[in-house]
Formats: C-alpha cells, sequence, structure tokens
C-alpha cells in the first residue's frame, strides 16, 4: 500500500471539518475514564477548536437531519417514550429551542408567550407554531420534531430508586449498539458489556455524579471509535451492511479514504423542571488522510492505536485493523 501524507500545516488553509473536529486525544495513549468537564467551554487543538455551544450546526446539518429521517422511517423502534416521559419531552424541547437561537442568532429563533411558542429555522425555512405540552401541535410530534431540528441523538434517563433509566430517546446514529434493545435497561446493565469499567468502579461514579447535577447544569465528554466509511448508522441492527467491511479495510489500499476516527461529543444536561438527565450524542467523522492533515493528530492516534490494550481494541471493534491503521498514521 503506497503512503503518501499530506504535510500541510497550515491550519488556516484546512476545511472546516477539519478546524471544528472535536480531537480527543491529549496524549499517547487512552484509557476509560469519566473525562467530564462543564459544557460551552472552547476547546482549542491543533487544527481549530471546538466546544463553544452545546448545539453544534455545521456543514453537514442538512445531509445528517435526511439521514436521520429515511433510518427513523425505515425503522420505527429508532424513537421510543415511555408513557411517563412526555413531559420530559416537552422539557427537552423548551430548554434546547432557545439555547440554539441563542446560539445561532442569524439562522434560528425562539420566542414564548405562556405556553405558545413560535420557532424559525431558517437553514429549513421553516416558521413553526406550537403549544408546550400539546402533542398535536408539533408535525410528528414533540420528539421526531427535535430529532428534525438537531444533529444529536438524544437519550432520556428517568432518576427513580437512586438509579437511572432509559426510559425515552430517539438515536438514529448509534454506534454498534441498539437503543430499542438498552430501552428500559438501567445506566449500569448498558455499560455493563463494557471492559474495565466494572473493576475500575467508573460507571458507578460516573451514575453519582451525574445523579448529583442540578437542575440546568450542563457538562460533557468526549467518546471515540472508528467505523468504515462515511456512515453514522452502525446500530447493531444495521451490522450485516457494516460488519463485514471490518475484515477487509486492513488491506484495503484505499483505507485511509475510508477509514474514519468516530467521536461523539456527550452533553449532559439535569433538566429544569422534570429533574431528568437528557443526553445529547453529536457524532463526528473524519478520515484518516485528513487526521494526518494534522501532524500532532497523525502522532498522537497513531500511538493510541499502536498501545491500546488488545480487550479495549476488541471491545471496540477495531481490533482487526487497528495495527495497519496505526503503521500507516506513524508512516508519516
Amino acid at each position: 500500500m503506497s503512503i503518501t501524507i499530506d504535510k500541510d500545516t497550515d491550519t488556516a488553509t484546512l476545511p472546516e471539518r477539519i478546524r471544528r473536529f472535536p480531537f480527543p486525544f491529549t496524549g499517547e495513549s487512552y484509557r476509560y475514564s469519566a473525562n467530564v468537564e462543564p459544557a460551552n467551554k472552547n476547546v482549542p487543538t491543533d487544527a481549530g477548536a471546538w466546544g463553544a455551544g452545546v448545539i453544534d450546526i455545521d456543514e453537514f446539518y442538512l445531509q445528517e437531519l435526511a439521514d436521520r429521517d429515511r433510518i427513523l422511517t425505515r425503522d420505527p423502534s429508532r424513537m421510543q417514550v415511555l408513557p411517563h416521559m412526555r413531559p420530559a419531552v416537552w422539557d427537552t424541547i423548551a430548554h434546547l429551542l432557545p439555547t440554539m437561537a441563542e446560539e445561532n442568532p442569524d439562522i434560528m429563533s425562539f420566542h414564548r408567550d405562556g405556553n405558545s411558542c413560535r420557532w424559525q429555522n431558517r437553514l429549513q425555512d421553516l416558521d413553526v407554531e406550537f403549544t408546550v405540552g400539546d402533542d398535536d401541535s408539533l408535525p410528528m410530534g414533540p420528539l421526531r420534531f427535535l430529532g428534525s431540528q438537531i444533529q444529536d441523538d438524544i437519550v432520556l434517563l428517568d432518576i427513580r430508586d437512586n438509579t437511572m433509566w432509559l426510559d425515552a430517546g430517539l438515536v438514529s446514529f448509534a454506534a454498534d449498539w441498539s437503543f430499542n434493545f438498552d430501552v428500559g435497561m438501567s445506566f449500569l446493565e448498558i455499560h455493563g458489556p463494557v471492559p474495565r469499567v466494572k473493576e475500575e468502579n467508573i460507571i458507578s461514579r460516573a451514575e453519582q455524579f451525574l445523579m448529583r447535577l442540578q437542575p440546568g447544569e450542563q457538562f460533557r465528554r468526549t467518546n471515540w471509535t472508528m467505523t468504515v466509511g462515511n456512515r453514522l448508522d452502525t446500530s447493531t441492527e444495521t451490522y450485516p451492511e457494516w460488519g463485514p467491511d471490518r475484515g477487509t479495510i486492513a488491506t484495503d489500499p484505499d483505507m485511509p479514504d475510508k477509514l474514519h476516527l468516530r467521536v461523539e461529543v456527550q452533553h449532559l444536561i439535569r433538566l429544569p423542571h422534570t429533574g431528568v438527565l437528557l443526553f445529547l450524542i453529536r457524532s463526528y467523522l473524519l478520515p484518516l488522510r485528513d487526521i494526518a492533515r494534522v501532524p500532532a493528530w497523525r502522532e498522537k492516534f497513531g500511538h493510541v492505536l499502536a498501545e491500546l490494550p488488545e480487550d479495549m481494541a476488541e471491545y471496540k471493534g477495531i481490533v482487526r485493523y487497528r495495527k495497519a491503521a496505526s503503521d500507516w498514521l506513524l508512516a508519516g
């Protein structure tokens, strides 16, 4: 396989998708951790910056929302709301739409008078009036409507019996998991298969931290994996469509363009009225070819892949190609 890496180090000439990418590594190794920090904090990187706001709207906005609509039309189980969670859905809308309008005043606006609201989204040429609490006042219903306005996946965790329960959400871009399978499960049950976290008590400590959040508080964390192809929907339901590629990508001459680093920016928000925990998952993809255009990223990610313990590489589904990816990056 021929190795050609762009040596361009002038970040001003890099495309927006690279400059805004939330590169997750600060060193040359990686281990699971809660890595939670306050939201709304701009994070400088070697290519640019990310994280100034909660809801990020980028050049892929319309494309990703069209993808979501197709996925939900094909598989409605990607959106579910247990009956007691209906108020939390409205709490989410009442919290996020004003946030989006404040962060993007040139393209979005939100006005509320009592329970009567008006939402305008110039990117979609949309102007809609609705009533908080009235499901029929929003096209497609409240949660599907919200999913048509933000690129993030939406998970709502109810807090009862001193634990958290995944009782509602809209997840079209799952990374090797099934929202439909996890609905109704506890936080600890959902994370049970993750290696090392039980022994190191990471999940239980994270849960206790989240349950202590006060209404309106907002935090975030990052998570990462790798994906073959520019594909956000790698749910277990669609495994036959993308799973076989994991076995062939290591020897594919086009590996640097097909193999992507996938980063999730996960926002954790305690909703102000219901007290439910809102878990937003925004997913970003960047191919190795683009990562190699930032020398510090190429070095760090190459070493992370080479050093990653086998059980963690197996869980992330990258064990069959991580050496080929690491070798390519470090050959630069």
